[in-house]
């Protein structure tokens, strides 16, 4: 289990047989909320190439490892434009019902499935099978 925050940042390494080099360093992750079924999914690692480096985006599937001091790719399959994306840390959390519960400061997800596990806010942690939308104006969660 990681944390977006703890993932922000961190250097995009290439495969081993590519060299391993850094390819840039991670920005945000992607998620795709499902069609309701509740939890979510990290899609895509997003990342900059530079300094002031466009950002790229990889699949999930590229990913081999992910840990406390890199992310490592299985595969080198970069996506020149990246899917569309709506940030998770920051965004206002909304109960289905219309009822504000605060704002998401953290996401927790399995490494290995990229599922999401909670989302941890300024009013307390919400288990992520409650998760039912991300837009750009905000998060929407079942009610408890």
């Amino acid at each position: 289990m990681m944390l977006f925050t703890e993932v922000r940042g961190l250097p995009v390494l290439a495969p081993e047989p590519a060299g391993g080099g850094p390819l840039g360093t991670v920005s945000s992750l992607t998620v795709d909320v499902g069609s309701g079924s509740g939890s979510g999914s990290v899609s895509h690692v997003r990342f900059r190439d530079g300094r002031f480096g466009r950002e790229k985006a990889l699949p999930w599937d590229a990913v081999g490892t992910v840990g406390p001091g890199a992310v490592r790719l299985r595969s080198a399959a970069v996506l020149e434009t990246p899917p569309s994306h709506h940030d998770l840390l920051g965004r206002r959390v909304l109960v289905e019902t219309g009822i504000e519960h605060g704002t998401v400061l953290d996401v927790a997800f399995d490494t290995r499935t990229a599922r999401l596990l909670a989302l941890f806010t300024t009013r307390g942690e919400l288990p992520a099978g409650r998760l039912l939308g991300l837009g750009g104006y905000a998060v929407v969660v079942r009610a408890a």
